[in-house]
């Protein structure tokens, strides 16, 4: 590597962390001393006599130890200085000659180590459900990963070999939630410095498809299922009523298994649910008179919780059990929980409920995730398109 490339990689380096300062090799001979700051191999701070001290990086480049200054302890903070003697060593590895060199300088962490530095520096801005889910995927799947193989040496056959064992052990959808897990911490590996940009192996790595839901319940269907609803809120025990009614609001309001269940009765404004927490942060669900009638039924207790598990004396936190009675019942084999919701959206598209709409029904971040209802409104279309063809061909005639 010459002088002239290596002082382009550190101008650039230096540009990503918001700094800029003027660039030399350092000469040999002048007096000074050297702290040697131990969080990077060759990372240090110099003193000169002068009283000017300088970060620095040494490593070797085209077979021999080089020297260069990364810039003022004045201007550059230590953080920024690390960043870019990551990238310094990073370079100045891809340009040496592997053949003559048998002792390779690490310059980034091993994969366990930078999945504990990831965790410690990331996790703090998850919520705290996201946090739970990505702590029990790191547990099963990432922890034990990659051994033995550093962060800026994992490659798209390592990660391909991952990906298809993972497969084997899970189903597709944990799979792709690890990958994702994967994909974002090598992003933050390039953008930390410890790896070289645009080389995150998990582009190259084709996800499992999505199972499309298309599901929901026709006008007969929700009949059924409305006459076993019923019945399981009638019913003379206060833990099978609290299902039922966690049930039939999941139904009546589009909202997710885990936004019901974890309602308490301060969340109930009216006509309105403040939920507190949700996929997509917190949101207001509006409430239908059927939504609010069945509220107002729910079993009343001096818990904060609206459903409670008389039985094991705690909220309840699964109606898995209860809605699986129900679909033997029904004949519903085939209907999922979540099913429920994607049936108010859908029949929300064929009454003529317009995408944005629907999105801020169901609390979607995301115009892309509500799209694959627009199908469901194909009859109105239709409908609108005779009307104007009509009209036009009035005019024609006129």
């Amino acid at each position: 590597m010459t002088a002239a490339s290596l002082r382009k990689v550190v101008e650039e380096a230096l540009a990503e962390v918001g700094a800029s300062v003027n660039f030399k090799l350092i000469p040999k001979g002048k007096a000074r001393t050297t702290t040697w700051l131990g969080v990077e191999h060759g990372f240090g701070i110099r003193h000169y006599p002068s009283g000017r001290n300088v970060y620095i990086v040494q490593t070797r480049m085209a077979g021999r130890m080089r020297t260069v200054t990364l810039g003022p302890a004045s201007v550059l903070t230590r953080y920024q200085a690390q960043m870019v003697a990551r990238r310094v060593i990073a370079y100045a590895q891809v340009g040496r000659n592997p053949a003559s060199e048998r002792q390779r300088i690490r310059s980034a962490p091993s994969f366990s180590d930078f999945l504990n530095e990831y965790w410690e520096r990331w996790a703090p801005q998850w919520k705290a459900s996201t946090l739970e889910t990505h702590s029990g995927y790191r547990r099963r799947y990432l922890d034990q990963a990659f051994s033995g193989t550093y962060i800026d040496e994992l490659n798209e056959g390592d990660v391909t070999s991952w990906f298809a064992d993972l497969n084997n052990r899970t189903g597709p959808g944990a799979a792709n939630r690890t990958l994702e897990i994967l994909k974002h911490m090598l992003n933050k590996a390039e953008e930390w410095g410890y790896r070289l940009e645009n080389t995150n192996p998990c582009r190259a790595i084709k996800p499992n498809r999505k199972r499309q839901c298309e599901r929901f319940l026709t006008g007969d269907e929700l009949a059924r299922l409305g006459d076993a609803l019923d019945e399981l809120r009638k019913s003379d025990d206060q833990t099978t009523q609290c299902a039922g009614a966690a049930l039939t609001l999941l139904l009546l309001t589009g909202c997710r298994k885990n936004e019901v269940l974890t309602l308490e009765w301060r969340d109930v404004k009216g006509n309105r649910l403040l939920l507190r927490d949700s996929k997509t942060g917190p949101r207001t669900v509006w409430l239908g008179s059927a939504a609010r009638a069945v509220i107002a039924a729910v079993p009343r207790n001096k818990k904060p919780q609206l459903f409670w598990n008389y039985r094991l004396g705690r909220p309840m936190r699964d109606v898995t059990s209860y809605w699986n009675a129900v679909r033997e019942k029904t004949g519903l084999t085939d209907v999922r929980l979540h099913d429920l919701r994607h049936t108010f959206a859908s029949h929300a598209a064929m009454n003529k409920e317009t995408l944005p709409m629907i999105g801020r029904l169901l609390g979607h971040a995301n115009v892309q995730t509500t799209a694959r209802y627009a199908h469901l409104d194909d009859e109105h279309l239709l409908e609108a398109a005779q009307q104007i063809g009509e009209q036009v061909e009035r005019l024609l005639e006129g």
